[in-house]
């Protein structure tokens, strides 16, 4: 399996997708009554925290590259 690197920004917004459709399955299901317009907080929310969370780690990936010196590109990976 290949390496790729970690990205929060995703895991973030997969789990208010998640979320949200858990609310509304259990909506489906009778398990509880959910308004229609729940949805838009639960997703919009979500995007805006994923957003702000793949900002953060791209500045960090940055950062570190940044503090690695000019020859890190020249330094990748080895393949295993």
């Amino acid at each position: 399996m290949p390496r790729h690197e970690f990205q929060p920004g995703r895991l973030v917004a997969g789990v208010f997708l998640g979320l949200a459709g858990v609310v509304f399955a259990g909506d489906a299901g009778g398990l509880w009554r959910t308004p229609w317009f729940a949805a838009i907080p639960l997703v919009v929310g979500g995007l805006c925290l994923a957003g702000a969370a793949g900002i953060v780690a791209k500045g960090i990936r940055l950062r570190r590259r940044r503090d690695r010196g000019p020859d890190a590109g020249a330094r990748q990976r080895t393949p295993v």
